[in-house]
Order: structure tokens, then C-alpha cells, then sequence
């Protein structure tokens, strides 16, 4: 089953403040991962997963139209699932969508994103120097 491209399309505008930010299919949906760390998802089974934490997720548990996430049958602590009928409303949505962040923020405190790594050109020298010539035989392959 394919994720709600609606939805999807919701989060995604709420997100277009935050830096760093990134989509990946993964977990059956859509994962919206901010600075390297996964936020909340858009499910392929309906509804969304929001990363809470282990620490709120009994509490969030609480709340209407949760359930706990399980995978392969184990309840995965700090996830819960959503059902659509939870965040209808704009308001909702951007609800469920800043505890995913408020996760990602305490978690990711101090931390800078990783950034996407750069070949300098001390980097691509010192790959030349270390590769055998071209055109050459290494030692050891001729008889």
C-alpha cells in the first residue's frame, strides 16, 4: 500500500522552515528525517509514526487516535502510530509533527548535521598517489 501523498504534501509544508531535512522511503512510507535523524513518517499502512522518544511514549499513548508502533511483532518504544482521524485538522497535523521535532531537537542538541562530504583536492592528490599507475603491471600479477 502506497503512503498518502496528501499528507505527505501537509508535512512537507511544515517542514520547509527547518534546515536539513531530508525524504526516504523506508518503514513501508515516506520518512521525513531532520538533521539525520527520523522525525516522523507518513505510513503505508495509514496513518503516520511519529518518534516521540521512549521516555514520552507511554504519555503519548494516551492521547486519542494512538496506537503503539509494532514491527514484526515488537512494540517499538519511542514511535507511535497515528491514525488519520488524529490530525485531520492543520492544527492537529502540526501538532503530531513538532513532537517529532521536539524529539529530534533533544536528541540532536549540540550536534551538527552532517554534512554532505566534499572531495577537496588535498583529498582527490592523496587518492592519486596511493592508486597504482595506469598502464602498468602491479608487482606480483605477471609470470
Amino acid at each position: 500500500m502506497a503512503y498518502d501523498e496528501n499528507t505527505a504534501a501537509r508535512v512537507r509544508k511544515l517542514l520547509a522552515g527547518q534546515r536539513y531535512v531530508a525524504e526516504k522511503k523506508m518503514m513501508g512510507g515516506l520518512c521525513f528525517m531532520v538533521n539525520n535523524t527520523m522525525c516522523c513518517t507518513v505510513s503505508g499502512r495509514g496513518g503516520m509514526l511519529i518518534r516521540v522518544g521512549p521516555e514520552a511514549h507511554a504519555r503519548m499513548l494516551q492521547e486519542s487516535h494512538t496506537s503503539p508502533m509494532e514491527m514484526r511483532g515488537r512494540i517499538m518504544t519511542g514511535f507511535v502510530r497515528v491514525a488519520p482521524d488524529g490530525y485531520q485538522s492543520d492544527a492537529e497535523l502540526k501538532k503530531w509533527v513538532k513532537r517529532g521535532l521536539d524529539f529530534v531537537a533533544a536528541n540532536t542538541a549540540g550536534r551538527k548535521a552532517a554534512p554532505r562530504k566534499a572531495v577537496s583536492a588535498k583529498t582527490e592528490v592523496a587518492a592519486k598517489a596511493k592508486a597504482p599507475p595506469r598502464g602498468r603491471a602491479r608487482k606480483g600479477l605477471r609470470r
